[in-house]
C-alpha cells in the first residue's frame, strides 16, 4: 500500500490517506471523457493486430459525458484482472457499444491494415445510437479504400459507405490512453477476443491459444513448426523464426 498527501475533509485538516499508487495516478492523469463536446462521440479501437492466429477484434463504445472511472485506461496497461472488472461497468453503463471479429482468411486478403479498419467500421454501423463524431486510436484515417473493397466477409452497401463517409472522425495517437470511449473500445476488443481465442483453444488445444492469445510468442512458433497451420492462422504473416 502506498500513501499521498491529502485533505481530511471530516475533520478539516492535512492527512495521509492510503490508497495505491496506481489509483494515486489515475485521479491525477484521468483520462479525458470526449474530444468533441456537446455532440455523441464514439471511440473505436481493436485488438490483435500482431497475433499469428485468430480474428482481428474491433469495438466502437458510445459512453455518456458524466461516464468517469479512475481504473479505465489503454488495455494493453490493465491487468488480466482489471480488464474483467471493467467489461461489465463499461458494457451497463455504455449508450451504445458493438464488437466485430473479422476472420484470417480476411485479414489475408485485405492486409491486417485495412482488417483493422473494416471491423471498426463494422462496429460503428452495429451501434444502434449513430455518432456524430468518432475518434479512434492511431494515426491512419477511419475510412479507406482498401478497408471497404473486399469480396469476403460483410460487404459494404453504397448506403452504408456513404454513412461512414459522413461521419467526422478524428485519429488520435495513442488515444486509448487518453480518451475512455477509445479506452473502454480497447477493453472490449480486448476481452472479447480473449474470450474468442479460449473458445478455439478447446479446438486446437496443443497450440496453448488460451495462454498465449494467438501472439508470437516461442511456444505458439514451436506448435506451428510441429503441428503445421490450422484455419485459424494468417498465412500471410510471419509465422515461422527464420533459421539461422
Amino acid at each position: 500500500m502506498n500513501y499521498y498527501l491529502g485533505v481530511d475533509k471530516k475533520h478539516n485538516n492535512t492527512a495521509f490517506i492510503a490508497i495505491d499508487f496506481y489509483t494515486f495516478i489515475k485521479i491525477n492523469l484521468m483520462l479525458r471523457s470526449h474530444f468533441l463536446e456537446n455532440c455523441i462521440e464514439a471511440g473505436t479501437d481493436e485488438a490483435g493486430r500482431g497475433c499469428l492466429a485468430g480474428p482481428v477484434t474491433a469495438a466502437a463504445v458510445i459512453l455518456p459525458h458524466y461516464f468517469t472511472n479512475a481504473l479505465l485506461n489503454d488495455s494493453k496497461l490493465l491487468s488480466e484482472k482489471n480488464r474483467a472488472i471493467l467489461k461489465p461497468l463499461i458494457i451497463g453503463e455504455a449508450i451504445s457499444f458493438s464488437v466485430t471479429h473479422l476472420e484470417p482468411l480476411l485479414i489475408d486478403e485485405i492486409n491486417i491494415l485495412n482488417a483493422s479498419l473494416k471491423a471498426m467500421q463494422e462496429s460503428i454501423l452495429k451501434l444502434n445510437v449513430f455518432p456524430n463524431h468518432i475518434i479512434v486510436d492511431g494515426n491512419r484515417p477511419l475510412i479507406s479504400k482498401g478497408s471497404q473493397n473486399n469480396k469476403m466477409g460483410k460487404i459494404f452497401t453504397s448506403e452504408e459507405i456513404q454513412f461512414l463517409n459522413s461521419i467526422p472522425s478524428t485519429s488520435i495517437i495513442k488515444g486509448d490512453s487518453k480518451f475512455m470511449s477509445i479506452a473502454a473500445a480497447s477493453v472490449l476488443a480486448k476481452t472479447y477476443r480473449d474470450e474468442y481465442m479460449d473458445r478455439i483453444h478447446e479446438e486446437f488445444p496443443m497450440y496453448n491459444w488460451k495462454q498465449n492469445k494467438g501472439y508470437p510468442t516461442k511456444e505458439h512458433r514451436k506448435a506451428i513448426l510441429k503441428y503445421g497451420v490450422t484455419k485459424y492462422h494468417r498465412l500471410t504473416f510471419k509465422l515461422l523464426e527464420d533459421k539461422r
